[in-house]
């Protein structure tokens, strides 16, 4: 069923007002100081959302195509690049898992709290297509939740833990809060995060090199890759043939 428009509403409003909290906007300047942008550079942002990275880079580079799935977080950030003057934003309304790009399009793929909405085929897939669309050498810098509900891993358990300590002291709003969440998690509906060693292997099995892994100290990661350089390729099957092969693997056995 498509969300209603006072849904979207909602959506957007939320969206908005997240990112002009003081913990996303240190997020968003910590993601460009990874970045390394260059005033010469073509950057995609996939799920720009409102605009959180995509206007700020679009001061330092030439080109920036923001890509998210609705169309309303898109036009609210057309408005707002229009209103700033910001002429070199291309807004897109597409999937993470299937841009409409051509390869090798991008010096730069950055994303910020998207990714962990997808299931963890649908990341796979989303790393492949950012893989197809850089250069050689082109940098990927991904902002996301970088925690999972294993309870072996004890960050994941320090963070659940946390969680549910904040939540709790709220009272009935906090317990009401806990409530929802359990039944989106048991009805398959809460999001699919990831923990640090997941995107790390990932990453790798996308072909990505130099990849690093910044966790912070919420729920929330920064992990840092680069494409390989055009001489690296040499002899060896497409960037992106083995990212979408173990993808599509992972969806069939999902």
């Amino acid at each position: 069923m498509l969300a209603s428009s006072k849904d979207w509403d909602a959506r957007v409003a939320e969206a908005e007002l997240i990112a002009r909290s003081p913990g996303f906007r240190h997020l968003r300047e910590r993601i460009i100081e990874l970045a390394e942008p260059r005033a010469d550079h073509t950057v995609v942002d996939l799920g720009c959302g409102t605009g959180l990275l995509a206007l700020a880079l679009a001061e330092r580079v030439a080109r920036v195509w923001a890509i998210d799935s609705s169309p309303a977080m898109i036009e609210y950030l057309r408005v707002k690049a229009s209103s700033a003057e910001l002429e070199n934003i291309e807004t897109v309304v597409a999937s993470a898992v299937s841009l409409p790009l051509v390869d090798e399009v991008a010096d730069l793929v950055v994303s910020n709290y998207c990714l962990h909405e997808l299931p963890h085929a649908g990341k796979e897939r989303a790393l492949g297509e950012a893989m197809r669309v850089l250069k050689p050498g082109g940098r990927l810098v991904i902002g996301d939740m970088m925690f999972s509900l294993n309870p072996m891993q004890r960050r994941d358990r320090r963070l659940v833990a946390d969680k549910v300590r904040q939540l709790a002291s709220r009272g009935l709003p906090g317990a009401w809060r806990l409530l929802k969440n359990a039944a989106r998690l048991i009805a398959g509906r809460w999001e699919d995060p990831a923990n640090a060693e997941w995107w790390r292997e990932a990453l790798q099995r996308a072909g990505f090199q130099h990849v690093s892994i910044e966790t912070l100290d919420h729920e929330g990661g920064i992990a840092t890759a680069e494409a390989p350089e055009a001489g690296a390729a040499i002899g060896r099957p497409p960037r992106r043939g083995a990212a979408l092969e173990h993808a599509r693997r992972s969806a069939l056995s999902a």
